[in-house]
């Protein structure tokens, strides 16, 4: 049987439990995915004066066809958007801005080194999202930025979370839809400190610095970024999720939680309602954590099943802001996006295929066996039929068939390239 033949059969195993699929397509085409940049080229950039890559990150491996300049990185995810079903956002890092040869400080960014960016996002029908970079410079060489003790420091980096904004607010205007701005700092210290609270209220002050600076909000959304620890700064990190949702709730921001900066027993999913109750809005950057914060390219596990579901049975579609994190530079950049995409897709389409008001009513009336049983019976149904054909109508590859376009575009592309 073709996909369509499947479809059907599996789509009349889904409505005798009072699925509609075809509701569920509506509904899924209609949720974008932030698609980070940063995967094409190893969180590279494109700045003149390029530093090596700092603030506890790290990008291993160096699978051939990188991309090097920003109509390589643009062809790459245009290539990746052609094999993912649904209409998204491209995610961008303040070190992609394209200064014409110049060099230009972080805290002289403006829109016009991002104009290249937007003409293509019009012209691909996307919007985007921004972040400012606060890593990989000589101003926060020492692990410290928006905290540091140093006046000068934190003054350069909150010009450049301000000058960050007013680029977010830059993409919302002109692309009809506001940017999510997300601040994320590395800031911590290898041992264990002896004064916690000082750099965390030299941070506090910082963001109300930032924050203080007039931006429409109606074009730009902020959101913070916590982590439990990175590399150098593994005893004590300024920006802690207690201080960041603490400092989103009070000031009205989004609390943004990514799945890899936890302890390694946390998950993000078991958080998504929790934030919910007193918060409007909630972003994420989804990852996959190997042991640490190691940014693996996201797979269909539990967790990701997990989060799909928390965001769809709170009915939450239209409340979280999904981004992606992830770097991988061990295999195929563009299969790396097109891989973690789909999958994040596939686990938002399989918590809309779950009877999820049924399941809710046995938990209340403590019906745990019907529950679990009916969990374990739907890990089997035929979700990739319905899968298949949702790519099918969305106009990309089914089933594996992406790959060969991959390998493909990896011939006649990548592998000319100088890396």
């Amino acid at each position: 049987m073709g996909v369509k033949d499947n479809f059907q059969v599996a789509k009349k195993q889904y409505e005798k439990w009072g699925i509609s699929v075809e509701e569920a397509f509506e509904r899924l085409k209609n949720v974008p995915i932030s698609i980070h940049c940063w995967q094409g080229d190893d969180i590279g950039g494109f700045e003149i004066d390029q530093q090596e890559l700092s603030g506890g990150i790290d990008v291993t491996g160096d699978y051939p066809g990188k991309a090097t300049t920003p109509e390589e990185l643009r062809n790459d995810l245009e290539k990746a958007l052609s094999l993912i079903p649904g209409k998204h956002k491209i995610n961008l890092h303040a070190i992609y801005a394209e200064t014409d040869g110049k060099i230009v400080d972080r805290n002289e960014l403006e829109p016009k080194h991002f104009e290249n960016w937007v003409q293509w996002a019009k012209e691909n029908d996307l919007c985007l999202d921004f972040n400012p970079t606060l890593f990989s410079h000589p101003k926060a060489a020492d692990g410290l930025t928006l905290a540091h003790p140093d006046k000068e420091v934190r003054d350069f980096w909150i010009e450049h979370c301000i000058k960050s904004r007013k680029i977010g607010e830059y993409f919302g205007k002109e692309l009809g839809q506001p940017a999510l701005t997300n601040i994320w700092i590395p800031d911590g210290y290898k041992d264990i400190p002896s004064d916690r609270l000082t750099p965390r209220k030299r941070l506090k002050d910082s963001l109300d610095e930032i924050f203080a600076a007039d931006v429409d909000e109606s074009l730009n959304i902020d959101a913070v970024e916590s982590k439990l620890f990175g590399i150098g700064s593994e005893a004590y990190v300024v920006g802690s999720h207690e201080f960041y949702m603490g400092y989103a709730l009070k000031n009205n921001k989004l609390c943004l939680l990514d799945s890899g900066h936890y302890h390694p027993t946390e998950v993000v999913s078991n958080k998504i309602s929790a934030m919910l109750l007193f918060s409007d809005r909630l972003a994420l950057h989804v990852s996959r954590p190997v042991r640490w914060d190691s940014d693996h390219v996201i797979v269909l596990d539990d967790e990701l099943r997990e989060i799909g579901l928390e965001i769809v049975r709170n009915d939450a579609l239209d409340k979280v802001m999904i981004g992606l994190d992830f770097f991988d530079a061990s295999i195929n950049r563009v299969a790396a996006w097109t891989i973690g995409t789909r999958n994040m897709i596939k686990s938002l389409l399989y918590a809309l295929l779950l009877p999820n008001d049924h399941l809710k009513q046995l938990q209340e009336e403590g019906n745990f066996t019907d529950r679990l049983a009916l969990f374990e019976e739907f890990k089997t149904y035929p979700f990739g039929a319905i899968w298949d054909y949702y790519c099918e109508q969305m106009g990309v590859p089914a089933q594996e068939k992406w790959l060969e376009e991959v390998k493909d575009y990896e011939k006649k592309v990548l592998s000319k390239r100088d890396s």
